[in-house]
Protein backbone atom coordinates (compact mmCIF):
# COMPACT_ATOMS: atom_id res chain seq x y z
CA UNK A 1 0.00 0.00 0.00
CA UNK A 2 1.60 3.10 -0.87
CA UNK A 3 2.17 6.09 1.82
CA UNK A 4 1.80 8.44 -0.24
CA UNK A 5 -2.22 10.75 -0.74
CA UNK A 6 -4.94 8.98 -2.21
CA UNK A 7 -7.50 11.89 -2.72
CA UNK A 8 -10.54 9.96 -3.99
CA UNK A 9 -10.55 7.98 -0.31
CA UNK A 10 -12.76 8.01 2.16
CA UNK A 11 -10.54 8.99 5.84
CA UNK A 12 -11.70 8.84 9.07
CA UNK A 13 -11.30 9.12 12.57
CA UNK A 14 -13.61 6.01 14.49
CA UNK A 15 -13.56 6.42 18.67
CA UNK A 16 -14.76 2.72 20.00
CA UNK A 17 -16.92 2.21 23.13
CA UNK A 18 -13.54 0.43 24.88
CA UNK A 19 -10.45 -0.63 24.81
CA UNK A 20 -11.02 -3.94 23.91
CA UNK A 21 -12.99 -3.28 20.75
CA UNK A 22 -10.10 -3.80 18.01
CA UNK A 23 -11.07 -5.68 14.56
CA UNK A 24 -8.63 -7.93 13.42
CA UNK A 25 -7.87 -7.93 9.55
CA UNK A 26 -6.17 -10.22 6.99
CA UNK A 27 -3.97 -8.52 4.24
CA UNK A 28 -5.06 -9.36 0.74
CA UNK A 29 -3.29 -7.53 -2.05
CA UNK A 30 -3.81 -3.68 -1.07
CA UNK A 31 -7.07 -4.51 0.82
CA UNK A 32 -7.76 -5.48 4.18
CA UNK A 33 -10.64 -8.65 4.90
CA UNK A 34 -12.22 -8.77 8.24
CA UNK A 35 -11.11 -12.43 9.93
CA UNK A 36 -13.52 -11.63 13.33
CA UNK A 37 -16.55 -13.69 14.16
CA UNK A 38 -18.67 -10.87 14.28
CA UNK A 39 -21.35 -11.56 11.48
CA UNK A 40 -22.48 -8.16 11.79
CA UNK A 41 -18.88 -6.56 11.16
CA UNK A 42 -18.28 -9.16 8.61
CA UNK A 43 -21.17 -8.16 6.25
CA UNK A 44 -20.43 -4.09 6.64
CA UNK A 45 -16.70 -4.73 5.86
CA UNK A 46 -17.24 -7.14 2.79
CA UNK A 47 -19.19 -4.12 1.56
CA UNK A 48 -16.35 -1.88 1.69
CA UNK A 49 -12.52 -1.83 0.21
CA UNK A 50 -10.83 -1.28 3.36
CA UNK A 51 -6.74 0.03 2.85
CA UNK A 52 -6.13 0.68 6.17
CA UNK A 53 -7.98 0.10 9.49
CA UNK A 54 -5.89 0.78 12.66
CA UNK A 55 -5.42 2.78 16.23
CA UNK A 56 -3.48 5.42 16.61
CA UNK A 57 -2.53 8.30 18.95
CA UNK A 58 -3.30 11.12 16.75
CA UNK A 59 -6.02 13.26 17.42
CA UNK A 60 -6.96 11.11 20.46
CA UNK A 61 -8.41 12.82 23.15
CA UNK A 62 -7.41 12.03 26.75
CA UNK A 63 -10.50 9.91 27.47
CA UNK A 64 -10.10 7.70 23.83
CA UNK A 65 -6.65 6.83 24.21
CA UNK A 66 -6.10 3.49 23.27
CA UNK A 67 -10.25 3.60 22.16
CA UNK A 68 -9.42 5.86 18.62
CA UNK A 69 -8.85 4.20 15.00
CA UNK A 70 -7.80 5.95 12.02
CA UNK A 71 -9.47 4.23 8.80
CA UNK A 72 -8.58 4.74 4.77
CA UNK A 73 -11.72 3.10 2.77
CA UNK A 74 -13.61 3.68 -0.49
CA UNK A 75 -16.35 5.56 0.96
CA UNK A 76 -17.41 7.45 3.67
CA UNK A 77 -20.56 5.60 4.23
CA UNK A 78 -18.57 2.90 6.03
CA UNK A 79 -17.97 5.19 9.26
CA UNK A 80 -22.04 6.07 9.13
CA UNK A 81 -23.09 2.29 9.25
CA UNK A 82 -20.26 1.24 11.80
CA UNK A 83 -22.06 4.33 14.20
CA UNK A 84 -25.95 3.28 13.01
CA UNK A 85 -25.84 -0.60 12.80
CA UNK A 86 -22.91 -1.09 15.43
CA UNK A 87 -23.37 1.53 17.88
CA UNK A 88 -22.54 -1.19 20.75
CA UNK A 89 -18.63 -0.96 19.38
CA UNK A 90 -18.46 2.57 18.15
CA UNK A 91 -19.97 5.42 19.89
CA UNK A 92 -18.08 8.60 17.95
CA UNK A 93 -16.76 9.70 14.25
CA UNK A 94 -14.92 12.07 12.16
CA UNK A 95 -14.07 12.30 8.84
CA UNK A 96 -10.90 14.14 7.64
CA UNK A 97 -11.01 16.38 4.96
CA UNK A 98 -8.88 16.39 1.87
CA UNK A 99 -7.05 19.55 2.47
CA UNK A 100 -6.16 17.95 5.85
CA UNK A 101 -4.91 14.93 3.65
CA UNK A 102 -1.51 15.99 2.36
CA UNK A 103 0.73 14.79 4.47
CA UNK A 104 3.64 11.88 4.39
CA UNK A 105 4.65 9.85 7.23
CA UNK A 106 7.91 7.86 7.54
CA UNK A 107 7.91 4.32 8.44
CA UNK A 108 8.87 5.17 12.00
CA UNK A 109 6.67 7.75 12.75
CA UNK A 110 6.04 6.46 16.58
CA UNK A 111 2.79 5.71 17.95
CA UNK A 112 0.17 8.73 16.02
CA UNK A 113 1.21 7.17 12.81
CA UNK A 114 -1.60 6.56 10.28
CA UNK A 115 -1.05 5.96 6.63
CA UNK A 116 1.66 4.01 7.05
CA UNK A 117 3.30 1.02 9.55
CA UNK A 118 5.44 2.30 12.27
CA UNK A 119 8.24 -0.24 12.17
CA UNK A 120 10.49 2.42 14.69
CA UNK A 121 10.07 2.91 18.48
CA UNK A 122 6.98 2.89 19.83
CA UNK A 123 6.73 6.09 21.47
CA UNK A 124 4.38 8.91 21.06
CA UNK A 125 4.95 12.21 18.84
CA UNK A 126 2.04 13.84 18.96
CA UNK A 127 4.39 16.55 19.16
CA UNK A 128 5.07 16.67 15.66
CA UNK A 129 1.65 16.29 14.68
CA UNK A 130 1.04 19.85 16.52
CA UNK A 131 3.80 21.27 14.39
CA UNK A 132 1.61 19.95 11.09
CA UNK A 133 5.18 18.08 10.35
CA UNK A 134 3.73 15.65 8.54
CA UNK A 135 2.02 17.86 6.22
CA UNK A 136 5.79 19.50 5.55
CA UNK A 137 6.80 16.28 4.59
CA UNK A 138 4.34 16.13 2.13
CA UNK A 139 6.81 18.29 0.40
CA UNK A 140 10.63 17.47 1.45
CA UNK A 141 11.20 15.53 4.28
CA UNK A 142 14.86 17.52 3.69
CA UNK A 143 18.02 16.75 1.42
CA UNK A 144 21.39 15.40 2.30
CA UNK A 145 22.80 18.62 0.66
CA UNK A 146 20.96 20.43 3.11
CA UNK A 147 23.40 20.50 6.56
CA UNK A 148 22.27 21.30 9.80
CA UNK A 149 25.03 22.30 12.40
CA UNK A 150 24.51 21.30 15.89
CA UNK A 151 26.63 23.07 18.08
CA UNK A 152 26.78 21.06 21.45
CA UNK A 153 27.60 17.61 23.18
CA UNK A 154 29.37 14.88 21.08
CA UNK A 155 27.02 13.48 18.72
CA UNK A 156 27.69 9.49 18.45
CA UNK A 157 28.36 9.10 14.26
CA UNK A 158 27.99 5.39 14.83
CA UNK A 159 24.14 5.51 15.98
CA UNK A 160 22.29 4.41 13.80
CA UNK A 161 20.11 7.47 13.40
CA UNK A 162 23.50 9.68 12.36
CA UNK A 163 25.26 7.07 10.60
CA UNK A 164 26.21 8.12 7.35
CA UNK A 165 24.98 11.48 7.17
CA UNK A 166 26.98 12.80 10.50
CA UNK A 167 30.29 14.77 10.44
CA UNK A 168 32.48 16.05 13.23
CA UNK A 169 34.12 18.91 12.35
CA UNK A 170 34.93 20.04 15.76
CA UNK A 171 35.39 17.42 18.51
CA UNK A 172 33.33 18.20 21.78
CA UNK A 173 34.60 16.98 24.67
CA UNK A 174 31.62 16.62 26.15
CA UNK A 175 29.40 13.49 26.10
CA UNK A 176 26.47 12.06 28.05
CA UNK A 177 23.74 12.42 25.77
CA UNK A 178 22.37 15.97 25.50
CA UNK A 179 23.85 16.15 21.64
CA UNK A 180 22.34 13.07 20.04
CA UNK A 181 19.08 13.94 21.79
CA UNK A 182 19.14 17.52 20.12
CA UNK A 183 20.22 16.00 16.77
CA UNK A 184 17.65 13.57 16.71
CA UNK A 185 15.31 15.94 17.57
CA UNK A 186 16.21 18.04 14.43
CA UNK A 187 17.55 15.59 11.73
CA UNK A 188 17.73 11.78 12.92
CA UNK A 189 17.28 9.52 10.35
CA UNK A 190 14.19 8.67 9.46
CA UNK A 191 11.77 6.44 7.21
CA UNK A 192 14.65 3.81 8.11
CA UNK A 193 12.52 1.48 9.98
CA UNK A 194 14.30 2.34 13.23
CA UNK A 195 13.87 4.96 16.32
CA UNK A 196 11.99 7.82 15.31
CA UNK A 197 12.38 10.77 12.27
CA UNK A 198 13.95 14.59 13.06
CA UNK A 199 11.87 16.92 11.86
CA UNK A 200 14.70 17.15 8.59
CA UNK A 201 15.37 13.66 8.71
CA UNK A 202 17.23 13.09 5.25
CA UNK A 203 19.25 16.70 5.79
CA UNK A 204 23.07 15.86 6.59
CA UNK A 205 24.60 17.06 9.82
CA UNK A 206 27.87 18.63 10.82
CA UNK A 207 28.91 18.71 14.68
CA UNK A 208 30.93 20.65 16.59
CA UNK A 209 31.47 22.35 20.23
CA UNK A 210 29.35 24.63 22.14
CA UNK A 211 30.55 27.82 23.92
CA UNK A 212 33.36 29.53 22.76
CA UNK A 213 30.56 33.13 23.52
CA UNK A 214 33.79 35.57 22.54
CA UNK A 215 33.88 34.57 19.05
CA UNK A 216 32.01 31.98 18.03
CA UNK A 217 34.72 30.87 16.25
CA UNK A 218 33.41 26.86 15.71
CA UNK A 219 30.20 28.85 14.73
CA UNK A 220 32.08 30.59 11.71
CA UNK A 221 33.56 27.65 10.62
CA UNK A 222 30.43 25.91 10.15
CA UNK A 223 29.31 29.17 8.45
CA UNK A 224 32.37 29.62 6.16
CA UNK A 225 31.78 25.71 5.10
CA UNK A 226 28.76 26.30 3.62
CA UNK A 227 26.24 25.44 6.52
CA UNK A 228 23.05 27.17 6.68
CA UNK A 229 21.38 27.16 9.70
CA UNK A 230 23.06 26.07 13.10
CA UNK A 231 21.42 24.60 16.35
CA UNK A 232 23.16 26.48 19.71
CA UNK A 233 21.00 24.33 22.87
CA UNK A 234 22.64 26.15 25.29
CA UNK A 235 23.46 29.84 26.68
CA UNK A 236 25.01 32.29 29.06
CA UNK A 237 24.52 35.54 30.79
CA UNK A 238 28.13 36.48 28.56
CA UNK A 239 27.96 39.66 26.20
CA UNK A 240 30.54 40.98 24.02
CA UNK A 241 30.29 42.93 20.61
CA UNK A 242 32.77 40.43 19.23
CA UNK A 243 29.94 38.14 19.38
CA UNK A 244 27.90 40.32 17.56
CA UNK A 245 30.36 40.80 15.22
CA UNK A 246 30.44 36.86 14.64
CA UNK A 247 27.11 36.53 14.41
CA UNK A 248 26.47 39.16 11.72
CA UNK A 249 29.55 38.06 9.93
CA UNK A 250 27.64 34.51 9.63
CA UNK A 251 24.32 36.01 8.63
CA UNK A 252 26.23 37.93 5.60
CA UNK A 253 27.14 34.37 4.83
CA UNK A 254 24.12 33.26 4.52
CA UNK A 255 23.93 31.34 8.14
CA UNK A 256 21.18 31.61 11.09
CA UNK A 257 21.40 30.80 14.03
CA UNK A 258 18.68 29.39 15.84
CA UNK A 259 19.25 29.52 19.68
CA UNK A 260 17.59 28.28 23.47
CA UNK A 261 16.17 31.26 25.25
CA UNK A 262 17.33 29.92 28.55
CA UNK A 263 16.05 27.67 31.37
CA UNK A 264 15.44 29.97 33.93
CA UNK A 265 12.13 30.14 35.26
CA UNK A 266 9.99 33.46 35.24
CA UNK A 267 10.42 34.46 39.01
CA UNK A 268 13.88 33.53 38.65
CA UNK A 269 14.55 36.37 35.31
CA UNK A 270 12.67 39.33 36.97
CA UNK A 271 9.22 39.04 35.11
CA UNK A 272 11.69 38.74 31.91
CA UNK A 273 13.81 41.44 32.24
CA UNK A 274 17.02 39.27 31.98
CA UNK A 275 18.88 38.27 28.61
CA UNK A 276 20.67 35.60 27.77
CA UNK A 277 23.00 34.83 25.09
CA UNK A 278 23.95 34.43 21.96
CA UNK A 279 19.80 33.91 22.16
CA UNK A 280 19.40 37.92 22.35
CA UNK A 281 21.64 39.05 19.72
CA UNK A 282 20.63 39.95 17.01
CA UNK A 283 20.62 37.98 13.77
CA UNK A 284 19.54 35.28 15.59
CA UNK A 285 16.61 33.01 16.47
CA UNK A 286 16.00 32.95 19.89
CA UNK A 287 13.17 29.93 21.05
CA UNK A 288 10.84 29.11 24.24
CA UNK A 289 8.85 26.60 24.78
CA UNK A 290 5.26 26.21 25.54
CA UNK A 291 2.16 23.82 26.28
CA UNK A 292 1.17 21.94 22.73
CA UNK A 293 -0.89 18.48 23.60
CA UNK A 294 -4.19 18.78 25.05
CA UNK A 295 -6.98 21.39 23.07
CA UNK A 296 -8.85 22.35 26.04
CA UNK A 297 -7.94 22.90 29.80
CA UNK A 298 -10.72 20.13 30.77
CA UNK A 299 -9.18 17.15 29.00
CA UNK A 300 -6.42 17.63 31.49
CA UNK A 301 -6.82 18.29 34.87
CA UNK A 302 -4.79 16.94 37.87
CA UNK A 303 -4.92 16.75 41.39
CA UNK A 304 -2.41 17.10 43.66
CA UNK A 305 -2.49 14.87 47.10
CA UNK A 306 -3.76 18.18 49.06
CA UNK A 307 -6.52 17.78 46.76
CA UNK A 308 -5.88 21.38 44.98
CA UNK A 309 -6.66 21.02 41.15
CA UNK A 310 -4.23 21.87 38.50
CA UNK A 311 -3.76 21.43 34.52
CA UNK A 312 -0.94 20.77 32.08
CA UNK A 313 0.44 20.86 28.91
CA UNK A 314 -2.59 22.52 27.13
CA UNK A 315 -2.28 24.20 24.05
CA UNK A 316 -0.96 27.35 23.15
CA UNK A 317 -0.48 27.85 26.98
CA UNK A 318 2.76 29.49 28.17
CA UNK A 319 4.72 27.35 31.07
CA UNK A 320 3.68 24.08 31.40
CA UNK A 321 1.51 24.22 34.42
CA UNK A 322 -1.59 26.01 35.77
CA UNK A 323 -3.45 26.15 38.92
CA UNK A 324 -7.08 28.14 38.92
CA UNK A 325 -8.42 30.97 41.42
CA UNK A 326 -10.80 30.37 43.77
CA UNK A 327 -10.56 26.85 42.39
CA UNK A 328 -12.65 27.95 38.98
CA UNK A 329 -11.08 25.73 36.29
CA UNK A 330 -12.46 28.74 34.12
CA UNK A 331 -9.77 31.22 36.04
CA UNK A 332 -6.74 29.49 35.04
CA UNK A 333 -3.25 31.30 36.34
CA UNK A 334 -0.08 29.70 34.58
CA UNK A 335 2.44 29.41 37.84
CA UNK A 336 5.16 31.51 37.05
CA UNK A 337 8.13 29.10 38.29
CA UNK A 338 6.84 26.60 35.18
CA UNK A 339 7.71 29.26 32.43
CA UNK A 340 11.02 29.23 31.03
CA UNK A 341 13.39 32.12 29.71
CA UNK A 342 10.64 34.83 28.02
CA UNK A 343 12.04 38.47 27.19
CA UNK A 344 11.44 40.40 24.34
CA UNK A 345 14.44 39.06 22.38
CA UNK A 346 12.26 35.66 21.96
CA UNK A 347 10.90 35.12 18.67
CA UNK A 348 9.23 32.32 18.67
CA UNK A 349 7.74 29.14 20.92
CA UNK A 350 8.14 25.20 20.23
CA UNK A 351 6.82 22.42 22.58
CA UNK A 352 9.38 20.68 25.37
CA UNK A 353 7.37 18.91 27.91
CA UNK A 354 6.52 16.05 26.29
CA UNK A 355 9.23 15.53 23.46
CA UNK A 356 11.04 12.29 23.48
CA UNK A 357 15.00 12.04 24.48
CA UNK A 358 16.32 9.65 22.38
CA UNK A 359 18.89 8.81 24.89
CA UNK A 360 16.73 8.14 27.52
CA UNK A 361 15.51 5.15 25.40
CA UNK A 362 18.81 3.96 24.75
CA UNK A 363 19.85 3.85 28.11
CA UNK A 364 16.66 2.05 29.15
CA UNK A 365 15.25 5.50 31.16
CA UNK A 366 11.54 4.89 32.18
CA UNK A 367 11.50 8.77 31.62
CA UNK A 368 11.86 8.81 27.59
CA UNK A 369 9.75 12.09 27.98
CA UNK A 370 11.17 15.43 28.87
CA UNK A 371 8.54 16.22 31.59
CA UNK A 372 10.09 19.90 32.05
CA UNK A 373 10.47 23.08 29.76
CA UNK A 374 13.45 22.51 28.23
CA UNK A 375 14.15 25.34 25.68
CA UNK A 376 16.97 22.92 24.47
CA UNK A 377 14.76 20.32 23.27
CA UNK A 378 12.52 23.51 21.69
CA UNK A 379 15.60 24.80 19.71
CA UNK A 380 15.97 21.78 17.53
CA UNK A 381 12.71 21.88 16.01
CA UNK A 382 12.98 25.41 14.84
CA UNK A 383 16.09 24.25 13.53
CA UNK A 384 14.75 21.57 11.54
CA UNK A 385 11.45 23.37 10.36
CA UNK A 386 14.35 25.82 8.77
CA UNK A 387 16.39 22.84 7.40
CA UNK A 388 13.37 21.89 5.61
CA UNK A 389 12.38 25.34 4.24
CA UNK A 390 15.90 25.65 3.09
CA UNK A 391 15.65 22.00 1.24
CA UNK A 392 12.22 22.58 -0.39
CA UNK A 393 13.84 25.75 -2.13
CA UNK A 394 17.59 26.24 -1.40
CA UNK A 395 17.76 29.60 -3.27
CA UNK A 396 15.61 30.93 -0.01
CA UNK A 397 16.49 34.23 1.00
CA UNK A 398 18.16 33.66 4.68
CA UNK A 399 17.13 37.48 5.87
CA UNK A 400 13.43 36.07 4.95
CA UNK A 401 13.15 32.77 7.15
CA UNK A 402 12.19 34.51 10.23
CA UNK A 403 9.59 36.15 8.79
CA UNK A 404 7.79 33.30 6.87
CA UNK A 405 8.59 31.73 10.74
CA UNK A 406 6.40 34.30 13.09
CA UNK A 407 3.64 34.36 9.69
CA UNK A 408 2.88 31.11 9.82
CA UNK A 409 3.03 30.75 13.76
CA UNK A 410 -0.10 30.25 15.90
CA UNK A 411 -1.15 33.14 17.90
CA UNK A 412 -1.58 32.76 21.18
CA UNK A 413 -2.22 36.65 22.23
CA UNK A 414 -5.91 35.69 23.15
CA UNK A 415 -5.46 33.52 25.67
CA UNK A 416 -6.21 35.20 28.54
CA UNK A 417 -3.69 33.33 31.00
CA UNK A 418 -0.79 34.68 28.83
CA UNK A 419 -1.57 37.71 28.98
CA UNK A 420 0.82 38.76 32.09
CA UNK A 421 3.87 37.52 29.44
CA UNK A 422 2.40 39.50 26.62
CA UNK A 423 5.54 40.81 24.48
CA UNK A 424 7.57 38.00 25.97
CA UNK A 425 6.59 34.90 23.48
CA UNK A 426 7.80 36.06 20.35
CA UNK A 427 5.15 35.42 17.87
CA UNK A 428 3.39 32.68 19.00
CA UNK A 429 3.83 28.93 18.21
CA UNK A 430 6.01 27.32 15.71
CA UNK A 431 3.93 25.36 13.00
CA UNK A 432 6.53 23.43 10.65
CA UNK A 433 3.90 22.42 8.20
CA UNK A 434 2.28 26.08 7.73
CA UNK A 435 5.80 27.20 7.28
CA UNK A 436 6.88 24.37 4.89
CA UNK A 437 3.49 24.90 3.09
CA UNK A 438 4.10 28.59 2.69
CA UNK A 439 7.68 28.87 0.93
CA UNK A 440 5.97 25.90 -1.71
CA UNK A 441 2.82 28.59 -2.41
CA UNK A 442 5.46 31.79 -2.68
CA UNK A 443 7.53 29.46 -5.70
CA UNK A 444 5.08 26.79 -7.07
CA UNK A 445 2.87 30.20 -8.54
CA UNK A 446 0.23 27.63 -7.85
CA UNK A 447 -2.11 28.64 -4.97
CA UNK A 448 -1.97 32.19 -2.82
CA UNK A 449 0.07 32.80 -0.30
CA UNK A 450 -1.64 33.81 3.38
CA UNK A 451 -1.11 35.95 5.84
CA UNK A 452 -3.43 36.16 8.25
CA UNK A 453 -4.41 36.05 11.77
CA UNK A 454 -1.41 37.63 13.26
CA UNK A 455 -1.05 41.33 14.99
CA UNK A 456 2.40 42.49 14.51
CA UNK A 457 3.69 45.23 16.55
CA UNK A 458 7.62 44.85 16.10
CA UNK A 459 10.02 43.17 14.39
CA UNK A 460 11.06 43.86 10.39
CA UNK A 461 9.22 41.68 8.13
CA UNK A 462 10.14 40.35 4.96
CA UNK A 463 8.69 38.42 1.81
CA UNK A 464 9.38 38.10 -1.75
CA UNK A 465 6.80 35.99 -3.46
CA UNK A 466 6.09 34.71 -7.29
CA UNK A 467 2.55 33.69 -6.29
CA UNK A 468 -0.42 36.14 -5.23
CA UNK A 469 -0.03 37.43 -1.58
CA UNK A 470 -3.13 37.39 0.34
CA UNK A 471 -3.80 39.34 3.85
CA UNK A 472 -6.60 38.25 5.81
CA UNK A 473 -7.60 39.98 9.74
CA UNK A 474 -3.85 40.93 10.23
CA UNK A 475 -1.85 43.69 11.51
CA UNK A 476 1.02 45.48 11.48
CA UNK A 477 1.05 48.09 13.36
CA UNK A 478 3.62 50.12 15.55
CA UNK A 479 7.02 49.54 15.09
CA UNK A 480 6.11 46.64 13.06
CA UNK A 481 7.96 47.03 9.19
CA UNK A 482 6.69 45.55 5.94
CA UNK A 483 8.70 44.55 2.63
CA UNK A 484 6.32 42.62 0.58
CA UNK A 485 7.36 41.58 -2.90
CA UNK A 486 5.18 39.80 -5.54
CA UNK A 487 4.97 39.22 -8.66
CA UNK A 488 1.24 38.87 -9.23
CA UNK A 489 -1.42 41.29 -7.00
CA UNK A 490 -1.32 41.64 -3.62
CA UNK A 491 -4.69 41.34 -2.08
CA UNK A 492 -5.23 43.37 1.35
CA UNK A 493 -8.19 41.31 2.59
CA UNK A 494 -10.94 41.66 5.28
CA UNK A 495 -10.24 42.68 8.99
CA UNK A 496 -6.14 43.76 7.79
CA UNK A 497 -4.59 46.82 8.98
CA UNK A 498 -1.35 48.33 7.99
CA UNK A 499 -1.07 50.90 10.52
CA UNK A 500 2.81 51.99 11.65
CA UNK A 501 3.53 54.45 13.61
CA UNK A 502 6.49 56.82 12.68
CA UNK A 503 8.86 53.87 13.72
CA UNK A 504 7.64 51.26 11.12
CA UNK A 505 7.19 51.38 7.84
CA UNK A 506 5.24 49.36 5.00
CA UNK A 507 6.17 48.61 1.74
CA UNK A 508 3.93 47.14 -0.97
CA UNK A 509 5.33 46.14 -4.38
CA UNK A 510 4.44 44.20 -7.79
CA UNK A 511 7.30 42.75 -9.75
CA UNK A 512 6.21 41.09 -12.79
CA UNK A 513 9.88 40.17 -13.55
CA UNK A 514 10.36 38.00 -10.11
CA UNK A 515 11.92 34.57 -10.93
CA UNK A 516 12.63 31.43 -9.46
CA UNK A 517 16.62 31.47 -8.79
CA UNK A 518 16.62 27.84 -8.20
CA UNK A 519 14.18 24.82 -8.70
CA UNK A 520 11.70 23.01 -5.87
CA UNK A 521 12.99 20.11 -4.36
CA UNK A 522 9.94 18.32 -4.02
CA UNK A 523 9.93 14.42 -2.20
CA UNK A 524 7.26 13.87 -5.10
CA UNK A 525 7.82 16.39 -7.95
CA UNK A 526 4.09 15.04 -9.30
CA UNK A 527 2.71 17.59 -6.35
CA UNK A 528 3.36 20.49 -9.25
CA UNK A 529 0.90 18.56 -11.40
CA UNK A 530 -2.00 18.65 -8.92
Amino acid sequence: MSNSLAQNEAWFYLVAKDATVNPTFVQTGDVLTYSGNDTELKNIFSKYKIETFKKTLKKAKKQHLDKTFFVRCNSEALLQELLKNKANLFISGVIIPKEDRKIFEPNDYGLTSTVGENKGFKVNLDYLDFLEVPKAWYYTVGNPETIIGISDASVDTTDVEFAGKTKVVKKSKYSGGHGNGVASLAAAQGDNGYGVPGVCYDCGIYTTFYGSFKGFEQLLELSEIGVKVINCSWYSSYKAKSGQDAINKMFDNGTLLVVAAGNKNWMETKSGEIKYYPASYDHVISVSSAMYKYETISENILEEPNGKKYAENIKGYVGRTMGFRDEDVSKPHIYPVSVTSLNTEVDILAPSTGTFLYGRYLNNDENIYDSNEHTSNSTPLVTGTIGLMLSLYPCLPIDEVESILKMTSLNIDDIEANKPFAGKYGAGMLNTGKSVAMVFNMFAEKNPVKIENQRFSRWDFKLTSLSEVVMKNQEFTENATLNLTSKKQIVISEKTALKPNANGKIHLKIDPSLKKECELQLRDPSILNE
